[in-house]
């Protein structure tokens, strides 16, 4: 087996690295002739826009038959040599970063065992004399540590962490949230800097999970006083979500690729986000918020009776505790029988009952095949529950289990109201016809919206005649047709852009920062006008309505559903708070009904907009 050579951290001069060649034989050749170089990717301060530092990241000659630092360390491990490597690529920072005329903070990698071997074999002098050799001042160098996952000794790298610190030396953990970092480590290093693994980032648009991951690094990372770097950048659009979270810090390809001579200013196209009013259309959790929500919560602790015990017993029982709507029977620890208050004192009423049965077992008149519901179970099996044809249980209840073990009972009232209640508050976060975000995410994002000055339009659209359509084709087509909405309406939206709520019922509010707000609302109004006939039968096509009740109760001819949009131009001088948005918009969408003509501009702008084109 081999061993690692000692580390050295000489200083290294120029003069020092070997001539050029296309021929390396090992890892360790590489390291001797000085052969590796440093790029460098820059980190940008998100809200001032400007360069704050690079990360040093090492490069390869041309010829190396490891092209890549993934191969080079895979390569550097079976030689041996990777805590070597790891340095010769810290001394290889250093050195081209001389060279440079940036300013700012240089972040280097070490692994936390490099760091800890460097310590205990040579303290933090030789590296400490490396930086003034290279006229690098301690105090603009930030150590990312590496695999610090793999730490057993946190104890010791809190002390490697301090002896940075004495010498000005900040200290990063780098790609947190892979999956193996480690909380804790955060908690007793107390780094200066957190870098998010880029997992986090990519597609951060479209994830809404990864979305609440980041919030919540946000919060530990105040609790902390810790600042953020989010690493993975690659699209203007996640570079605007991260700055809309409040990140500080960003580095990706978006804001400059890894390059030999270092950046010192934001690319063009970055720059333009990060000075924008636009908002990011935050991503939502493609769930209802009650799935949550187990049969834990419906429970009541109730003990049960023995299988043996008497309809006296359960006569007794039931008189003591006259909150007790049932009780469950049980052989050991297994319920066998649910005993119903109102089945068993209707029995026990009967003439001579009492003679015949007291002193016999009680199972003889309890339900032996009662609902059983382990306590884990989820919303959407206690949801068949309510729609399954035997409603008994509604009545008599439920036992509650676990692995088979009685817990307590449930009541068919408990599980309605609990249920009812779960889905009005999870349709204030997503629309459960829809999936579309619901008045809790709207309100956010006009705040929002609001706060950045930006002006933007809200729209409030709304369905002309859809009760009497609903009355006369049912539920399930009333359904089809608002789910027909949701989709042409975020069809005509820019979903970069656009905030599109459904608020309940047929009512849906659209926030526009696209400059063609008005074109799109036309656009959504024909196109649904055209595709919501196809929900009609033939013959109210044909007479261009149907004939059914109002809401007086009088039959009269309804014209067939279309859509109607009032829009309000919103300018954030004027409007101080999400209610009088939304007021203001339905009151556009009040007027835009009356009108009949689908679309009205609530204080319209003086010029007038562009003439309507088919899509």
């Amino acid at each position: 087996m081999s061993h690692p050579p000692t580390v050295s951290i000489p200083v290294v001069e120029d003069s020092e690295r070997g001539p050029a060649t296309t021929a390396w034989s090992s890892v360790r050749q590489l390291i001797e002739q000085h052969a590796l170089v440093a790029h460098f990717q820059p980190i940008v301060d998100l809200p001032d826009a400007r360069v704050h530092g690079h990360e040093a990241l090492v490069r390869t000659p041309a010829g190396c038959a490891w092209p890549n630092p993934d191969a080079l360390f895979a390569a550097a491990r079976a030689e041996g040599v990777a805590i070597a490597l790891e340095l010769e690529c810290l001394r290889s920072a250093l050195r081209c970063w001389s060279r440079s005329p940036m300013g700012g903070r240089l972040f280097v990698n070490l692994s936390a065992s490099a760091l800890l071997q460097m310590l205990r074999e040579h303290g933090l002098e030789s590296a400490a004399a490396l930086m003034q050799a290279r006229g690098v001042a301690a105090s603009s160098v930030v150590v990312e540590l590496t695999e610090h996952e793999h730490v057993r000794d946190v104890a010791a790298l809190v002390d490697a962490a301090t002896q940075l610190r004495r010498h000005g030396v900040a200290v990063a953990l780098d790609d947190f949230g892979d999956g193996r970092s480690s909380l804790r480590l955060w908690s007793e290093l107390r780094p200066e800097v957190v870098k998010i693994d880029k997992y986090f980032i990519n597609d951060l648009t479209r994830q809404g999970n990864k979305l609440q991951t980041l919030r919540a690094l946000l919060h530990i990372a105040e609790t902390f006083g810790t600042r953020l770097v989010a690493e993975g950048i690659e699209t203007l659009d996640d570079l605007r979500v991260v700055r809309d979270l409040g990140i500080r810090f960003g580095q990706g390809w978006a804001l400059g690729r890894p390059q030999a001579e270092a950046l010192g200013t934001v690319p063009e196209q970055a720059l333009g986000v990060l000075a924008s009013r636009d908002i990011a259309v935050l991503p939502e959790l493609r769930r209802v918020s009650d799935h949550q929500m187990t049969a834990g919560r419906l429970l009541r602790q109730v003990d049960p009776l023995l299988a043996c015990a008497t309809h006296e017993e359960a006569l007794d029982r039931f008189q003591r505790e006259p909150a007790t709507h049932a009780l469950a029977i049980v052989d050991g620890e297994r319920p066998i029988g649910l005993l119903s208050r109102e089945t068993f004192i209707s029995s026990y009423a009967r003439p001579y009952f009492k003679e015949l049965f007291n002193r016999r077992p009680a199972l003889m008149h309890a339900n032996t095949t009662p609902l059983l519901l382990d306590v884990h179970t989820g919303v959407d099996e206690l949801i068949a529950v309510l729609t399954a044809s035997d409603q008994r249980y509604l009545v008599d209840g439920f036992i509650i289990t676990e692995g088979g073990r009685y817990l307590g009972l449930g009541t068919g009232e408990q599980l309605v109201r609990t249920v009812t209640e779960a889905r009005i508050e999870a349709a204030r976060h997503a629309n459960p016809l829809t999936f579309l975000p619901g008045n809790i995410p709207l309100t956010h994002h006009i705040e929002r919206l609001l706060r950045s000055g930006r002006e933007f339009a809200a729209a409030y659209a709304d369905l002309n005649q859809f009760k009497p359509f609903n009355d006369q084709y049912g539920y399930w087509r009333g359904d089809e047709m608002i789910r027909l909405l949701a989709r042409v309406v975020v069809s005509h939206c820019d979903s970069r852009r656009d905030f599109v709520g459904h608020v309940g019922g047929d009512d849906f509010v659209l926030l526009f920062q696209s400059e063609d707000w008005y074109v799109r609302c036309g656009r959504i109004v024909e196109a649904f006008n055209h595709m919501a006939l196809g929900l009609f039968d033939e013959a109210a096509v044909a007479a261009g309505g149907i004939h059914a009740e109002d809401r007086h109760g009088v039959m009269r001819f309804h014209p067939c559903t279309t859509l109607s949009i009032g829009i309000l131009r919103v300018n954030g001088e004027r409007m101080r708070s999400a209610e009088e948005v939304a007021n203001a918009a339905a009151a556009a969408k009040r007027v835009a009904k009356a009108r009949g003509d689908g679309l009205h501009v609530l204080d319209a702008p003086p010029w007038q907009p562009a003439p309507i084109t088919p899509a």
